[in-house]
């Protein structure tokens, strides 16, 4: 195919991206210097979110057999460079400034690695053939084998790489093998192409299971029960900023991919492959909500919370009619948002760096007494996982509930209510939790001043969206209806 601008703009968000890390790994191999690293990396991002206007004049394009840039693929790469942005802003806070106060050992690579998985999925959600989504997906779980485990002197973060790594390789394995199935089947790689070949007759036996084993492998990305084993573990071991990482941008990616795929090959939704995402869907939602009912440490009840969150998406997904994929697109947006503000607030307690996160629930006992500002923004967050109204978390969850009425998934959204109600009372606890007496323990704070740093800074903003969502969404509405493939 001959290669033109147009191609070169529609590809300007993933090619800014892969400079910025090429500019940030030259800039650490001349000289180390937390703070260079920090601006280049967040200018590079913002360069490439600023990218996307362009992109979107020439959409939709396909650009090489591999990538297809659409209004679908541009809402989810400004989404997933977002969250990043956000994810390295809270890492400058994380890691300490002066030399010699906060983190220990070296510091600039973590950017690097977040930069290189940020554009794995930017791949990820413009993927349009299964060698695509590979390379992809691989490019984005990498580099994350490294962030989780970048805490070397943690033994709980060493644990949590090794066992992201491990169980990311086996979802990896069953995914390549689905793939190698429906190949056999249809012939081609290509998403339309295998969606049009099996669109002709009833999806074979053959189909069917590699579509299964599909479903298997992006099930372990998006930790899906009875896949999810690996999540409470690795939000703990991981630090703040990279667990923030994990729950949104890289689940946006690959939640992203699985829709264009359902959508494009109706495979995904025949037979026995739509029973198994219903029964994820439900499994998800009730495992998730009851096991965080049990937590005491407020990483690990985000990442059951995140279990959960994801098993309402697949209500959306189920439905694949009318509203179904806005429906997503507002809901990954909130979910975006919320779990940001919850993971930057653990993050700002956590710095300067002291061993272990700060991040077990007695911690934050108190709190409002010593953070007021700080505790109402990790307030908001609570009140907006928990889709009460007037924050964004609530019209998230609206569009998700009329999705599921338009198609009549009625036992589905029996379930979404039931956890809903059990969500209610794990939320709440942490914010009574923030109220209550100080106890005489030794305590650890966010710094003074830490609304005037960037970290806090852009907590701020993001608590401010989430409650400005809440009351006037109509913007964030109109965006997501113009998301289409």
């Amino acid at each position: 195919m001959e290669f033109t601008t147009q191609h070169l703009t529609a590809l300007l968000p993933l090619l800014v991206t892969g400079a910025t890390a090429v500019v940030v790994m030259l800039a650490i191999a001349w000289k180390r210097h937390h703070g260079q690293t920090f601006l280049l990396s967040v200018l590079g991002l913002n360069l490439a979110l600023l990218a996307i206007i362009p992109a979107l004049g020439v959409t939709p394009l396909e650009v090489t057999p591999l990538l297809r840039i659409d209004s679908f693929a541009a809402y989810y790469s400004a989404l997933i460079i977002a969250a990043t942005l956000a994810c390295l802003t809270l890492t400058h806070a994380y890691l300490g400034g002066a030399s010699g106060k906060g983190y220990p050992g070296n510091r600039e690579e973590l950017y690097l690695l977040m930069l290189l998985a940020c554009a794995g999925g930017i791949v990820l959600v413009s993927a349009q053939h299964l060698a695509g989504l590979f390379i992809g997906l691989e490019l984005l779980s990498v580099p994350t084998y490294g962030l989780i485990a970048y805490a070397f002197f943690n033994r709980r973060s060493l644990e949590a790489g090794i066992k992201y790594m491990v169980l990311s390789a086996a979802g990896s394995a069953f995914l390549l093998f689905g793939m190698a199935l429906l190949y056999a089947e249809s012939g081609s790689l290509s998403f339309a192409a295998i969606g049009a070949s099996l669109a002709a007759g009833a999806p074979a036996q053959l189909v069917q299971i590699g579509v299964g084993m599909m479903l298997v492998g992006l099930a372990f990305k998006l930790s899906l029960v009875p896949f999810h084993l690996w999540t409470p573990d690795v939000y703990e071991g991981a630090p703040a900023p990279v667990a923030a990482f994990l729950a949104t941008a890289s689940k946006v990616a690959v939640f992203a991919v699985l829709l264009r795929l359902y959508q494009i090959s109706p495979a995904f939704a025949d037979g026995w492959p739509g029973h198994l995402l219903s029964l994820l869907a439900v499994a998800s939602i009730l495992v998730g909500n009851l096991l965080a009912l049990l937590q005491n440490n407020l990483k690990r009840l985000l990442g059951y919370s995140s279990i959960a969150h994801f098993g309402y998406l697949l209500i959306a997904l189920i439905a694949s009619k009318g509203i179904a994929s806005e429906a997503i697109g507002v809901y990954l947006f909130t979910y975006v948002l919320t779990s940001l503000g919850a993971f930057g607030v653990i993050t700002l307690m956590s710095t300067p760096y002291q061993g272990r996160d700060c991040d077990a629930l007695f911690e934050y006992r108190g709190l409002f007494w010593r953070r007021p500002y700080l505790t109402a923004v990790l307030a908001t967050m609570m009140l907006s996982l928990a889709g009460i109204p007037l924050t964004a978390g609530f019209i998230g969850k609206f569009y998700v509930v009329a999705a599921g009425v338009e198609s009549q998934q009625w036992w589905l959204l029996g379930a979404l209510i039931l956890g809903s109600a059990i969500a209610v009372f794990y939320y709440l606890r942490v914010m009574v939790t923030l109220f209550l007496v100080e106890p005489s323990l030794q305590r650890r704070d966010a710094p003074l001043h830490w609304a005037q740093r960037a970290g806090g800074i852009m907590l701020l903003v993001v608590a401010g969206l989430t409650l400005l969502l809440g009351v006037y969404p109509q913007p964030l509405l109109a965006v997501a209806q113009n998301v289409g493939f």
